[in-house]
């Protein structure tokens, strides 16, 4: 592949702004020796302190990270998480899979390109690189390694309980269409219970009903396309009302009578409420992009209840934040706030199907995928909601486990002079920014929890169950403590530090978590 980028990078994703309803390690050892894998523009603020100031593990918790212990939970079996009539797939995004060259992570495309502001001739300079976090990093493979990164992608999505991934279809020829066909092939080699659902996005399509209706006809051929238990190919396209319900009627029609393939029609909005009428005599179902901002999830009740009156599956929006540095804009997710409010709605409200947005588009930060900066906590943690979505009773918790989220910069902090000209603001609708480290505790039995925070110690009392605890950001490493009695149960420790100066800005939420020490938030040091 060289020097040739695999595709575009998120040219769609326009949602309006929401207001109050709905307004709108483990990690592998090579990685430790990165260095400076970033370029000069994250490497500044990513030097390591002195020893001194970060806190350490007191290695009295007992030993995680073994397989099965990950989790605060047992996980149920695919096999019964499958039995469960509800679905959650995650929205892969072509552009970016594991790896785009096959090369060590210290020198492939996402680390000369994307990760600096140097990268591509310049092209991202003005926003400080394309992008601030990547994939976890994967060894070159021999043989098809692209298969086998997808391959490796389903197994990961399966073990964390997901049905299967909606696809999204940027183009219908080149490289990122080429992946679309791949990763087909890559859920039905590795699982043919895995599901892939077709999205064509309709911010980059420009084909006719006829053309579109073909490209669509011939992927559905494919075994691991999903259909429903009636035989029906799903259809679900980004932003449907870019075009008219006519419009999609041809399409249809098309398939059905040229390409005998009979379609469950499952329009995504960008504005539900100005479309679901009109769209109603040809779906099967609604979905729309949703919020990413942690105080703008109350609308989802009305949502689901429109589409349930008007006969409609709905299949709900989880998210878990969202930052765009080549857009210039964010939304405030409120540490896991947002994650745990619309997972909420998916169990609350009645939704039939949930699509984690994204899984893997990482020029909006919305990532659930394994990543550098958050390994696999919020994966791990949408793996609780999900057990409760699909299995209708909450997960016993049986380990304690400490999620712990803070950004590397505060909200505020300004890039140094002549870094990066475009800066995030806060979309409008969104949330106040806060500087927060949010201690999220999955406990067995209530327990003290003590934290560590920029300098300064204290201590919380915790109650059994799950439990957000809310610390000021500060300059400097957090960390955390389960104590129950005399034992440690649980600890985890940021992997950055927080730092008033920043070379570029970053506004996603880090994440580390106890239930996998050492995995993703690595910070170069």
């Amino acid at each position: 592949m060289g020097d040739t980028p695999a595709g575009p990078s998120s040219p769609r994703r326009r949602h309006r702004a929401r207001g109050p309803r709905r307004l709108l390690p483990a990690l592998l050892l090579g990685v430790l020796a990165l260095g400076a894998w970033a370029g000069s523009s994250m490497a500044a603020w990513n030097q390591a302190p002195p020893s001194a100031e970060r806190p350490l593990p007191t290695g009295k918790a007992p030993a995680t990270g073994r397989p099965g212990t990950e989790l605060p939970f047992d996980m149920p079996s695919t096999r019964a998480l499958r039995a469960s009539g509800r679905l959650v797939f995650a929205h892969y995004f072509t552009p970016y899979p594991l790896s785009l060259d096959n090369r060590p992570a210290r020198e492939d495309y996402y680390t000369r390109n994307y990760l600096t502001r140097h990268g591509e001739k310049g092209k991202h300079q003005r926003y400080g690189g394309l992008l601030r976090d990547r994939p976890l990093p994967v060894a070159p493979r021999s043989g098809n390694w692209e298969l086998a990164n997808l391959r490796q992608e389903v197994r990961t999505a399966r073990a964390a309980g997901l049905d299967g991934f909606t696809v999204d279809i940027l183009s219908l020829s080149g490289r990122n269409w080429e992946r679309v066909n791949l990763l087909l092939d890559a859920a039905h080699a590795e699982d043919p219970g895995f599901r892939i659902m077709l999205m064509p996005d309709m911010t980059s399509l420009r084909a006719d009903p006829a053309t579109l209706a073909a490209r669509l006809a011939q992927l559905g051929r494919h075994p691991a396309a999903h259909r429903l238990p009636d035989g029906r190919l799903v259809v679900s396209p980004f932003k449907a009302e870019a075009k008219t319900p006519a419009w999609w009627s041809r399409t249809l029609s098309a398939l059905e009578r040229r390409h005998a393939t009979r379609t469950a029609f499952v329009p995504l909005f960008l504005d539900l409420a100005g479309n679901a009428e009109r769209f109603a005599p040809i779906s099967h179902g609604f979905s729309e992009w949703g919020s990413r901002s942690h105080t703008s999830q109350s609308g989802a009740t009305a949502d689901i209840r429109l589409a349930h009156r008007l006969g409609k599956i709905w299949m709900q929006p989880v998210s878990v934040q969202d930052a765009r540095p080549n857009q210039g804009i964010y939304d405030e997710a409120g540490n896991t706030a947002t994650l745990r409010a619309s997972w909420g709605h998916a169990i609350d409200d009645g939704a039939d199907w949930v699509q984690l947005t994204t899984w893997n588009d990482y020029s909006e930060g919305s990532h659930f995928a394994p990543s550098l900066r958050h390994g696999h906590a919020y994966l791990d943690l949408s793996s609780y909601y999900l057990t409760r979505f699909k299995t209708g009773q909450w997960p016993r918790i049986v380990r304690d486990t400490v999620y712990l989220t803070s950004r590397a910069q505060f909200a505020g902090a300004k890039p140094a002079p002549g870094a990066q000209r475009l800066t995030m603001r806060p979309r409008p609708g969104s949330a106040e920014p806060r500087d927060t480290v949010e201690v999220l505790t999955f406990l067995t039995a209530p327990a003290t929890v003590h934290t560590f925070n920029g300098g300064q110690r204290a201590s919380h009392r915790a109650p059994a169950g799950v439990h957000p605890r809310l610390l000021p950001l500060r300059r400097g490493f957090s960390a955390a403590t389960v104590e129950r009695g005399t034992a440690v149960t649980a600890e985890a420790s940021a992997r950055h530090q927080v730092r008033d100066r920043i070379d570029v800005q970053d506004l996603q939420y880090y994440a580390v978590t106890s239930g996998r020490p050492g995995a993703g938030g690595w910070s170069g040091d």
